[in-house]
This record gives structure tokens, C-alpha cells and sequence, in this order.
């Protein structure tokens, strides 16, 4: 236990599962009041019974601007972190419809576009965090996920331009974007890590030794709650591995 986010408010989308419930973990673990965003209200309250009073659950779409507005107004974060998204349809190009295609571009990009809009509008505090949740797909691309990679690059950009935003303001927000690798270890990752097993014709097992280390949830976690606390500083974008952060290219 650390006390290094004492005192500061994180509010996390998509906290319900997965890496969005890891950082929530992370965050209130280093001291901070964490607000937690899901649609579903069963997972948070699991959450809340797990970090007791340092954890406020909010069932909402965290994809919906009115949702977005509404809570930067009330919680007045000094950290954001936007990692909800949809899972997208493993499949091929040729497979794939308009509609499946592109998924990710209406939940993903729609989310980190309306938060990021309301965070450079409030402002929020001079000091804040914003991180956005990109992918590892955003630089290598992922022929099995329709728009997914291009969905994630475009996050990228909308964190970079925030960033460019809050410096010509000089609003002193700081504006991140974090492109974890294909992990097993996530519902998402786990169905993408199955489609491109059977691609190749080999077997999950033999996919994942090929790989490599895997990243784990409590590594997401505790990148996030690492650059929160400004031990990680410097650049604008970050790959995350399981052998950490480092500059994203």
C-alpha cells in the first residue's frame, strides 16, 4: 500500500473488468478515490465490496456525451482514464459488414473523443492526467479485427492533439496515450490471441509461447498508477509490455 495518490480523484471507464478493473485496483490502492464507469452495475458493486469507501461505482454508457459531461462536472477528476471500448468481431476483412467494421470507431473512438472534448472544456485542474487506451494494433495493425487498429491509432491522435490543446491554453493538462500489447489475460485479448492461433493452424498454447511473456492486468494496473504518480514522464505515447513501458514509436 502507498499513499502517493492521496487525496486525488481517478475516474476510470470501462472499470467494470479487465484492465479497467486492474487500474481501478492499482489507483486505489496508491491512496486514490477511484469513480468507477460500466454499463453494468453487477461487476462495479463487486468492486466496491473489494475497495470499500475509496470506490464510487456509476453504471452508465461511458460512450455517451451527456455521460461524460455530467461526471467530469460532478467528480472533477485529476486523473481520466479511458479505457472502455467494444470487443470486435474476429474475422477477416471479407467477412466483415460496415456495422462490424466499424464497432470500435462508434464505442472506442466516440469515448475517448467526447472525454477528452469536456476535459479541455471544464478544464480540468491545472496538473491533471488524461490517459487514453490505445493498442499495441495501433502500430502493428490487426488484419482479424475489422477497424480496430485504425479505431486505436485515431485514439492516439486525439490524445496528441489534446495535448497540443492544453499546451496552447496553457491549461497544464497532461494528455497520454497507452498501447498495451495482445494479451490472453483480458476477455478481448484472449478471443484475438484464439482467431490468429487458428489463422496460423496452431494451437492457443504454441501462439502464446511464440509470443512471449504475456502482459498481465496488475502490470496495466500498475503503469497507469506509475504514471499517475510521475514516475513515468516524458513522452506522449507508451507500448506496454510485460517487460514495461517504454516510448511508443
Amino acid at each position: 500500500m502507498t499513499t502517493e495518490l492521496e487525496g486525488r480523484t481517478a475516474l476510470v471507464t470501462g472499470a467494470s473488468r479487465g484492465f479497467g478493473r486492474a487500474i481501478a485496483v492499482a489507483l486505489g490502492a496508491a491512496g486514490a478515490h477511484v469513480v468507477g464507469v460500466a454499463r453494468d452495475a453487477a461487476p462495479l458493486e463487486d468492486l466496491r465490496a473489494e475497495l470499500g469507501g475509496s470506490f464510487t461505482p456509476v453504471a452508465a454508457d461511458a460512450a455517451d456525451p451527456v455521460v461524460a459531461g455530467k461526471l467530469i462536472d460532478a467528480y472533477r477528476p485529476g486523473l481520466l482514464v479511458l479505457n472502455a471500448g467494444a470487443a470486435p468481431l474476429s474475422r477477416p476483412i471479407q467477412r466483415q459488414t460496415w456495422q462490424t467494421f466499424s464497432r470500435n470507431w462508434d464505442v472506442d473512438v466516440q469515448h475517448v473523443f467526447h472525454w477528452t472534448r469536456e476535459a479541455l472544456l471544464a478544464p480540468l485542474e491545472p496538473g491533471s492526467l488524461v490517459v487514453a487506451l490505445s493498442s499495441g494494433a495501433a502500430v502493428r495493425g490487426s488484419p482479424l479485427s475489422g477497424g480496430y487498429a485504425g479505431a486505436k491509432a485515431t485514439i492516439r491522435f486525439i490524445a496528441s492533439y489534446a495535448a497540443a490543446e492544453s499546451e496552447r491554453d496553457g491549461l497544464d493538462i497532461r494528455f497520454v496515450s497507452l498501447l498495451p500489447q495482445l494479451t490472453p489475460v483480458t476477455g478481448l485479448g484472449a478471443a484475438a490471441v484464439a482467431a490468429y492461433a487458428a489463422r496460423d493452424g496452431i494451437e492457443v498454447s504454441a501462439f502464446l509461447d511464440r509470443a512471449g511473456p504475456a502482459l498481465t492486468a496488475g502490470q496495466a494496473g500498475q503503469a497507469v498508477a506509475d504514471l499517475a504518480a510521475g514516475r513515468v514522464k516524458g513522452h506522449g505515447a507508451y507500448l506496454l509490455t510485460a517487460g514495461g513501458l517504454s516510448p511508443a514509436p
